[in-house]
């Protein structure tokens, strides 16, 4: 099986900079197919490994170590939509991945998206892992009966190398806010509190405590990070030091800029959440421009309520 390609686009950000707002106006565009949180929560591997069909699909459809844990503290995040009358939603420390934001903000029914994806994606052909990511979403696209696929993850900066170098190809939005508002509001979320903890312990100790292979070892420091130890005291109490999330930031921006540096796409678009609240319609307006849109202009028009415009000093619009 080998979808049809698709045009593409990449939204990279910090997170808690405004970035599921653009996300959710995209899909108001009835040709493109708003991905979101795929590329954050999809396996990634060094190297030029290849992959099965079956293989890929058993990751995507395992569940994430980072999110089985949040469930377990009782600190989900927000961004999970997977419904309440879910065939996992008794069990969500077994979600699959794909299954916690992915296909719930696509198809109003997940479980059967699900369902249709797991007879097809074990047929990809065996493939290098970007590979199949692309096929993937190329086969989302046509199912939805859409042209082209913008994806989307909170905290994407983390991983810019990976996706710059995978997608040399795709459009890419550079999504900025203020450093000081995107520190405050990662300290109040269970994902950036978390994310933050991964970067400092591997930073400082040299060991991500979500990643530890079998018999290697662990600082004491790190040991009540582990997985099985985490408490949902223990991420409030690191979120309430600002300063965290403010070192957060300037290490996700300088990941996602040197990257952008480095690979310089070819086609680049720099948003700043601040410009998108003080002048909506001119800014949806360039990106529907720079992703293609046919009806870039009535778009920008028909979804510029949901922005909700403020002065700077007080913009508060919901955010990721």
């Amino acid at each position: 099986m080998h979808p049809e390609m698709h045009d593409h686009a990449i939204i990279i950000n910090t997170g808690r900079c405004g970035s599921t707002l653009l996300s959710d106006l995209i899909a108001e565009q009835p040709d493109t197919l708003s991905v979101q949180e795929f590329f954050m929560w999809a396996p990634w591997t060094a190297g030029e490994e290849v992959l099965t069909g079956a293989a890929y699909w058993s990751a995507l459809s395992s569940p994430n170590s980072q999110l089985a844990t949040l469930f377990r503290i009782g600190l989900a995040p927000s961004e999970v939509r997977y419904p309440a009358h879910g065939r996992w939603a008794g069990n969500l420390t077994e979600l699959p991945q794909i299954l916690a934001t992915t296909l719930p903000k696509i198809s109003a029914d997940p479980d059967g998206l699900y369902d249709t994806l797991a007879e097809l994606v074990p047929g990809f052909p065996a493939q290098q892992l970007v590979r199949h990511h692309r096929m993937f979403l190329d086969l989302l696209t046509s199912l939805t009966g859409r042209r082209r696929w913008v994806e989307r993850s909170g905290g994407s900066s983390n991983i810019a190398p990976r996706l710059l170098q995978s997608f040399p190809d795709a459009k890419i939005v550079y999504l900025t806010r203020d450093w000081a508002d995107t520190a405050e509001s990662m300290s109040r979320h269970s994902c950036f509190q978390l994310m933050q903890l991964r970067v400092e312990s591997a930073g400082r100790y040299g060991v991500d405590p979500f990643e530890i292979t079998p018999g290697q070892r662990v600082p004491a420091e790190v040991e009540r990070y582990l997985p099985g130890r985490l408490t949902a005291e223990t991420l409030r109490e690191r979120g309430q030091e600002v300063r965290r999330y403010r070192a957060l930031c300037a290490f996700l921006a300088s990941q996602a800029e040197q990257a952008i540096d480095e690979a310089r796409p070819r086609e680049l678009l720099t948003m700043a959440y601040e410009d998108l609240v003080d002048d909506p319609l001119a800014q949806l307006a360039r990106l529907g421009r720079f992703l293609g849109f046919e009806d870039w202009e009535r778009w920008a028009e028909r979804v510029v309520g949901s922005v909700k415009v403020r002065p700077r000093a007080r913009a508060t619009a919901a955010l990721t």
